[in-house]
């Protein structure tokens, strides 16, 4: 595997890069949600759910090609 700048080979860093941002806009869909529902937006709170809970499959999937390539897995992400 090529290995890119960052001294780890590109697919594992592209993976790691994809979880991160995956695990970081889930946090803040959080707040989107309570503003959505503050403002008595039912069906834009439930997007962003929805919205929500893709990015944190998304993170779990990275999660798992990670694993397969070799890494430990003593961080599972929690259900």
């Amino acid at each position: 595997m090529a290995t890119g700048e960052t001294g780890f080979d590109d697919v594992t860093f592209d993976l790691i890069s994809v979880q991160y941002h995956a695990l970081k806009a889930g946090h803040d869909y959080g707040q989107y949600v309570r503003d959505a529902e503050n403002a008595g937006q039912d069906e834009i709170a439930a997007f962003f759910r929805q919205v929500m809970e893709e990015d944190s499959a998304r993170a779990r999937r990275c999660h798992e090609f990670l694993a397969s390539l070799g890494g430990i897995d003593n961080t599972a992400p929690q259900s």
